[in-house]
């Protein structure tokens, strides 16, 4: 590893140690889980490495235990994880012109990794996109290693995981705190704040998250001019 990526390791490593904590833990809970529906070790670490995406891999083991139905499969899918779609373009000018590393950026994108790429504040002399790159890889690595265990060794121990998912609420608190404490004008966030309880008053907690990220993302859209005039530096 050349020094470039080392600066790059070093600097996004910090950013992960919340992320490591709350994906070793869900992890393995995912792990045990998918050994208590009777499926071998491979499972679980075969699909936290292609798969990658949590929600979705708990309800892929009942999916897997039901009838072959494909169509309720895509479906499914893309209920759970249409928050992607707005992810994905809230990153197009970030991961722009990164080259060979930008189909996994694309690939490793889940809740986390968008909330530190999008959060972070890159060191000047560290390389933007080897610093993306190890927050995705760093983060997969701690999920893997989580579903490894669990399907290994989880079934042998007693352990009681509940409430540990509260870790991950945690960290986007905090990530919201100190963007907080950095903007001038809290507009964005809210923007944010208001637009979400909106949408959860109206939708219900079941249903709100799509609704809300689709009107932030329309009203940062109307807004945008303004936006970037405030972020602009004096």
């Amino acid at each position: 590893m050349n020094d470039t990526k080392k600066a790059a390791l070093r600097a996004a490593f910090p950013y992960t140690i919340p992320i490591l904590t709350g994906f070793l833990f869900l992890g393995v809970t995912y792990g045990v889980y998918m050994r208590s529906l009777g499926f071998s070790a491979l499972y679980p670490i075969a699909m936290s490495l292609t798969v990658f995406a949590g929600s979705m891999e708990f309800v892929a083991g009942n999916l897997l235990l039901g009838a072959f139905d494909p169509l309720q499969a895509l479906v499914l899918t893309l209920t759970i994880n249409a928050r992607h779609l707005f992810y994905g373009l809230s990153m197009l000018e970030r991961y722009k012109g990164l080259g060979k590393i930008k189909p996994y950026l694309i690939f490793g994108l889940c809740d986390e990794t968008f909330s530190v790429n999008c959060s972070a504040q890159i060191p000047q002399g560290v390389d933007r996109g080897w610093f993306y790159f190890f927050v995705t890889a760093l983060d997969q690595i701690y999920w893997v290693t989580g579903a490894s265990l669990g399907g290994l060794f989880g079934a042998l121990l007693p352990i009681n995981t509940q409430g540990l998912d509260f870790v991950m609420t945690a960290m986007f608190v905090v990530i919201f705190l100190e963007n907080w404490l950095k903007e001038d004008d809290h507009i964005s966030s809210l923007l944010g704040l208001g637009l979400s309880l909106l949408c959860l008053a109206v939708f219900g907690a079941e249903a709100f998250i799509i609704p809300s990220m689709a009107a932030i993302l329309a009203a940062f859209t109307l807004l945008r001019g303004r936006l970037d005039r405030e972020e602009a530096p004096a």
